[in-house]
């Protein structure tokens, strides 16, 4: 049977795939018939450059084979890197274009190609109002269609959450753990402990410094679980291209601390309009502030503005704005 939509998911992270997943089946309650195809891991390369040609030459085998098996009247690329050696022009969704995220000689491929692909592209899909700004070519044809956030639950009150802090550092360069332990070093007092998840455990200490617990990866459930224990979610990105698992920590009532950091960092704005205190570059008295004192009512003022990621939210605009546009 034809498919309406040929996804293409590049999968290349959790956060991808399980974005990619969400887009499917927003489109399917939409009413299309959605068909999904993903690039098969290539080998580890220790460069951007030729780790990023691996992954785009997997992309272009997923997408001849789900063009061959399933004719899509539409193609939708998950990210710019699945784009790249497109077969067929296509969407483009993406949560960061590689003109940001690829400088100097890691993207001297990836860049100009990407430009190429964006002007050819029937429609492009930023994940954020942010994103599309970053991109290096006018984008008179981006539609705005965000990742969906929505809480795990309820949770204990926050005032009765045993876990004092919890970070996210899958990528820990990038997320900046050695920032956050260093300044939890300084912040915590006896008894509070800060839990390091998605550290392969290859990577964690030998021994864990006082006051901290890394779990390693965690399944989504068991990781959500945690956050509804937790009064604190606090990163240091050293740059941040959507910032998932800090939306899901304000969607779960965590209290969010956060140094500022370039990219199209969504969580950013929202931070510092709950409480500008908790963004900083001096992390330690951040972290102090928010478990001794966050500002007045800010669980709610966080489940309001984070309450327009809702999946409700998101399956509104796809079926209203981007499945006409795809289908045309």
């Amino acid at each position: 049977m034809r498919a309406d939509v040929l996804l293409v998911s590049l999968g290349s992270t959790p956060g991808l795939r399980a974005a990619d997943r969400e887009l499917a089946q927003s489109l399917e309650r939409a009413g299309a018939g959605v068909a999904v195809v993903a690039a098969r891991r290539p080998r580890q390369i220790r460069t951007f450059a030729l780790t990023d040609l691996l992954w785009a030459r997997a992309a272009r085998q997923a997408a001849i084979a789900g063009i061959a098996q399933h004719d899509p009247r539409a193609i939708l690329y998950s990210t710019t890197t699945a784009a790249l050696l497109w077969p067929r022009p296509g969407a483009i969704r993406f949560d960061a274009p590689a003109a940001a995220t690829r400088p100097g000689r890691h993207g001297i491929w990836q860049r100009p190609l990407e430009r190429r692909r964006l002007e050819q592209s029937p429609l492009l899909l930023p994940c954020s109002s942010e994103a599309l700004e970053e991109l290096p070519v006018p984008h008179p044809k981006g539609l705005v269609v965000p990742i969906p956030v929505e809480a795990a639950g309820t949770g204990e009150p926050w005032e009765l959450r045993e876990i004092a802090a919890v970070t996210y550092a899958g990528d820990p360069e990038k997320k900046g753990l050695d920032r956050i332990l260093a300044a939890w070093a300084i912040a915590r007092r006896p008894g509070e402990q800060l839990v390091v998840t998605g550290l392969d455990p290859s990577r964690s200490p030998a021994r864990a410094p006082d006051g901290v617990v890394f779990t390693g990866p965690l399944e989504p459930g068991e990781y959500r679980r945690l956050l509804l224990r937790a009064r604190v979610f606090v990163c240091a990105p050293r740059r941040e291209d959507y910032g998932i698992a800090q939306l899901e920590a304000l969607a779960d009532g965590c209290v969010l601390v956060t140094s500022p950091a370039p990219g199209p960092y969504v969580a950013l704005g929202m931070a510092r309009d709950l409480d500008h205190r908790l963004v900083s570059e001096d992390l330690a008295p951040a972290i102090r502030t928010a478990l001794d004192g966050p500002a007045l009512g800010y669980q709610e003022r966080a489940a309001a503005l984070v309450a327009h990621l809702s999946r409700a939210a998101i399956d509104r605009l796809v079926a209203r704005d981007l499945l006409p546009r795809l289908l045309g």
